[in-house]
């Protein structure tokens, strides 16, 4: 079975759901879960 990740545009969207303080429980959820699924970022040197 294929993995499938969240897409950045998708991340971007779910990260500002999950800040706004008039999101529904439900909703969050759902954006959590999308985040959750995020491939980990990949960090350079400093």
């Amino acid at each position: 079975m294929a993995q499938r990740q969240t897409s950045a545009k998708v991340a971007k969207i779910a990260s500002k759901v999950l800040k706004s303080s008039s999101s529904s429980s439900p909703v969050r959820k759902v954006a959590a879960s999308a985040l959750s699924q995020r491939a980990p970022q990949k960090r350079g040197k400093k």
